[in-house]
């Protein structure tokens, strides 16, 4: 018995070894697998995020315009992350970010956008784009204040005419530009004239077009759908109507009873933010429309937009 034992473990130690050189191998040709697949490569370098619902609060322009269209699915397939997108007007975008009911903000009101900052509820602020607010009315123009160089010379004219004034009347970024435009122009607007449509951008673009009224609107909602409007740009090119757009996460620390996803927010702002994605919003609109919709600014210095 004692003679047989060697062979036996002299066969177990060559099996073992066997086995172990087999898994080498394997081991190997799976590492050479990764290397040669860059798909393989990526999603190993790019593990899937562990939470991957992204909830974005934004203004009805980003959407409207179709600029999010374009952005939404590309940020999608780079990262891994499921957006799901609320485009309301930017205060009550901003209120979902200060109730902690959103991840990342995309909005247009810097006054307004800087009260979560002080606040702590909002973090890493950064600027997008820029476009401008423009009067747009019937081609008639029954106030006659096409030309007119100031917004607020151009209110007072539609206010003396009682002329059909279409706002928004939705606590947006372009409903308190509006606001502040009116109080500038020493105007409180009221009437029968003055009518609020209590919507987003596109749905206010096409009662004031029905009914042959003026508003304020952001230029790329406007460019995207004026084939469809019976409305006219009348005023325009003032650098008090500039519209500017920031990104901005919802402060995690501020919420720990709530699950933030600060680092898909996080993702999102350094993707609106890159130059590849910068670059394609500036260019989004030229072929359609033969000028862009917006104009890419991140890096820039706030104060020196539009000279």
């Amino acid at each position: 018995m004692h003679n047989l034992r060697k062979p036996i473990l002299t066969l177990v130690a060559l099996f073992l070894l066997l086995a172990i050189l087999i898994a080498g191998c394997g081991q190997k040709a799976n590492t050479g697998q990764a290397g040669k697949n860059p798909a393989l490569q990526a999603s190993q370098n790019n593990p899937a995020p562990a939470k991957k619902d992204l909830i974005l609060a934004t203004t009805t322009s980003t959407m409207d315009s179709g600029l999010l269209d374009v952005l939404i699915p590309l940020f999608e397939k780079q990262t891994g992350y499921t957006v799901k997108p609320n485009a309301v007007g930017t205060g009550q975008a901003l209120a979902m970010g200060d109730q902690g009911n959103a991840d990342v903000l995309l909005v247009h009101a810097p006054e307004a956008e800087m009260k979560l900052v002080d606040k702590g509820t909002a973090i890493n602020r950064q600027l997008v784009m820029h476009n401008d607010f423009i009067i747009v009315g019937p081609p008639g123009d029954p106030a006659q204040i096409k030309g007119v160089k100031k917004a607020t010379e151009a209110l007072q004219k539609i206010a003396s005419r009682q002329a059909i004034f279409v706002s928004r009347g939705d606590d947006s970024g372009t409903d308190k530009m509006e606001k502040s435009l009116w109080k500038a122009a020493n105007i409180k607007p009221e009437g029968k004239w003055y009518q609020e449509a209590g919507s987003g951008m596109g749905q206010t673009l096409s009662i004031a077009s029905e009914k042959g009224g003026y508003t304020l609107t952001d230029r790329g909602t406007y460019l995207a759908l004026k084939n469809n409007l019976k409305l006219d740009i009348l005023v325009e090119g003032e650098k008090a109507l500039l519209n500017i757009y920031h990104v901005m996460q919802v402060n995690p620390e501020k919420f720990t009873g709530m699950t933030i996803n600060s680092e898909g927010a996080k993702a999102f702002v350094n993707f609106m933010i890159a130059p590849e994605t910068q670059k394609i919003i500036g260019e989004f609109g030229k072929d359609k429309f033969g000028q862009p919709l917006f104009f890419p600014d991140a890096g820039k210095d706030e104060k020196t937009l539009g000279q």
